[in-house]
């Protein structure tokens, strides 16, 4: 699997390239990061009219610091509607914003990296769990199959914070995972899922919505001892979970890693 998710993200980079938006840090360096794309506003409109989104009520937006996802996070905040993001390589973790303490003459700049950086609030993993569950997560990629198997940048940044948001109890059967890549990025085969991959509900592109039926991400957890040696060892947020697992009394919130333990899998 590993060589055929290497072999589609080299061929559509080579795709992007031509549609792409280079970082202001990385350039055209791919691996570095989730691009932009031209027609990436467009895929707003698709997103917020989804079912699952316009009936979320008080559940949670989580979405990742991908430049394809700047136009949905300037349209959150331009609607006061509050999201937790992530920095990037979840080096400082989560953190959420709330559009009302934003100056309005702001809001577009918020919705950077940069900006998001000065306006948004840290949130450790206590305030994290403490919260209502994440009734849509949204995330960028590099390539997206038919059966909605999602391939980043390599590093398996969002299989991590969705499999940890997973160990706190804040993802629901009803959480809807919404892909957001250009059409050039799109597989349109299917292709096998890792054991750790988040399968998505939802590839959105600038011309097509496009239901992924069937999903299953019951097994979605954090494998504990895969941890060691991986840049998530060092993480605070890592550490920071294993102690809020080992510490609370709630079976519901330790049984993955209780029962990887009573495996000797950790």
């Amino acid at each position: 699997m590993a060589d055929i998710s290497e072999e589609y993200r080299e061929i559509i980079w080579e795709e992007l390239l031509k549609v792409g938006r280079p970082d202001s840090r990385f350039h055209w360096d791919f691996s570095s990061f989730i691009a932009d794309f031209e027609g990436s506003d467009q895929c707003v409109s698709r997103i917020v009219n989804l079912d699952s989104f316009t009936s979320r009520g008080a559940g949670r937006i989580f979405i990742t610091p991908d430049n394809c996802l700047f136009s949905l996070r300037a349209y959150l905040l331009e609607n006061d509607i509050p999201f937790v993001m992530t920095t990037y390589g979840i080096v400082r973790g989560f953190y959420e914003i709330d559009p009302r303490k934003v100056p309005a003459s702001d809001r577009r700049f918020a919705a950077t990296l940069d900006g998001f950086d000065m306006y948004a609030t840290p949130v450790n993993i206590e305030q994290l769990a403490a919260g209502e569950k994440f009734a849509v997560a949204v995330t960028g990629g590099s390539a997206v199959s038919r059966n909605g198997v999602r391939f980043g940048k390599g590093h398996g940044y969002f299989d991590f914070e969705y499999a940890l948001l997973t160990e706190l109890d804040l993802i629901s059967p009803d959480t809807v995972v919404v892909d957001v890549v250009h059409d050039c990025q799109y597989v349109d085969k299917e292709l096998p899922a890792k054991e750790h991959d988040v399968v998505v509900d939802w590839v959105i592109t600038p011309t097509r919505s496009i239901s992924i039926e069937n999903v299953d991400r019951s097994q979605t957890r954090i494998f504990w001892d895969r941890i060691p040696g991986t840049e998530f060892e060092g993480l605070g947020v890592t550490k920071e979970l294993a102690k809020f697992l080992d510490s609370t009394k709630n079976s519901g919130l330790r049984s993955n890693k209780q029962k990887q333990q009573s495996r000797g899998k950790i």
